[in-house]
């Protein structure tokens, strides 16, 4: 399987480890420390230094609780960082639901887009459709990053989240956009339960048999603390054992805050399949 983005077609034979750069003052772990272009930018050397395959650089916290910023402070964050990230020779993904910031990280060359409102947002469906190769990465989410913690989902997460994607990703190829270049998020800890969240890893086959690659963020969320038992900044351990298990069932890419721990253990788990 590939991944279809603007300038790399991505062999998915092999699990992609994608490093998360927050451009942010408020994100939930590392909310200021790469809020600068300057910092960013070394946070992205040190990421591919680790073995990261790809950077997903956000300028939006989507933490529950998060407060919206506005289109011209997204972009002040953001655009100057993707216009140098794209010179390192990876793929470079974005973080935005926001299509006045799809259009211009797309002009400056960035590679993927990776929507957790699933391009639900006026105009995004049309940017990514009028883009002749770009990535997507549609994300499933139950509310909104205001009250998705306080109005989690009711029952069963699987079959909801699965007719989502598979109906958001369907009306994506309808307008135009082939479907090598889609890959599917089921939304780990947005807008659900802890046994809502095991449940998409459990059942994750069910997700992998609509087509397309998952692409799955467990990296220190609330899900792997409350069954560990660790505050945020010690998370680092059982988020890599969530990373290793969703691979194992299946995702072809995980994104990740501790990037060389991850791709360690994912050496240990080829080398063990080989």
């Amino acid at each position: 399987m590939f991944w279809q983005t603007t300038r790399f077609y991505i062999d998915l034979s092999q699990p992609q480890v994608m490093g998360i750069v927050n451009v942010t003052p408020d994100s939930f772990t590392d909310g200021g420390q790469h809020a600068s272009t300057r910092t960013a930018l070394a946070h992205c050397e040190q990421l591919l230094k680790e073995g990261a395959h790809m950077l997903d650089i956000g300028g939006e916290s989507t933490r529950p609780g998060a407060i919206a910023v506005s289109l011209e402070e997204e972009l002040a964050r953001v655009l100057p960082v993707v216009r140098e990230a794209v010179r390192l020779n990876v793929p470079i993904s974005v973080d935005t639901y926001k299509a006045g910031v799809m259009q211009a990280v797309l002009d400056a060359g960035a590679d993927i887009i990776n929507d957790v409102w699933a391009l639900r947002q006026i105009g995004a469906q049309q940017i990514v459709a009028a883009h002749a190769n770009c990535g997507v990465c549609l994300m499933h989410m139950h509310g909104e990053p205001q009250t998705m913690q306080t109005m989690t989902m009711q029952g069963s997460s699987i079959l909801p989240v699965s007719d989502f994607l598979k109906n958001h990703a369907q009306c994506l190829q309808n307008m135009g956009v082939a479907q090598n270049r889609i890959a599917l998020d089921p939304g780990v800890g947005f807008g659900k339960t802890v046994a809502q969240n095991f449940e998409l890893l459990t059942h994750q086959d069910q997700l992998l048999a609509l087509g397309y690659p998952l692409l799955v963020g467990w990296s220190r969320k609330s899900s792997v603390g409350a069954v560990s038992g660790c505050e945020v900044g010690d998370r680092m351990v059982p988020s890599v054992a969530a990373a290793v298990l969703a691979v194992e069932r299946g995702a072809r890419l995980v994104r990740v805050h501790d990037v060389a721990p991850t791709v360690q253990a994912l050496k240990v788990w080829q080398a063990a399949r080989a």
